[in-house]
């Protein structure tokens, strides 16, 4: 239910928090820029989000996200028989 999904998100959020970074040498490239982030399957949005966050405090203007897909109910990923 909505206190699954609500765990699950939280759980993604803080795996995620510090996975990224951009190196020094690379904020120029950044610095302005629109960046299009592409996901291939959305679930909770924190891969995204931490992606995002991550390139606008590298400089980034705008970060938009296309994903290709979306898991509507990210607590029920298994497949039940």
């Amino acid at each position: 239910g909505a206190h699954g999904r609500a765990r699950l998100a939280a759980l993604r959020r803080r795996n995620v928090r510090a996975a990224f970074v951009v190196s020094p040498d690379r904020k120029a490239l950044i610095e302005g820029k629109t960046i299009l982030l592409v996901d291939d399957v959305r679930t909770t949005g924190a891969t995204c989000n931490a992606c995002a966050m991550t390139l606008k405090a590298a400089g980034a203007a705008r970060v938009n996200v296309l994903s290709f897909a979306l898991v509507l109910e990210p607590a029920r990923l298994h497949i039940e028989a």
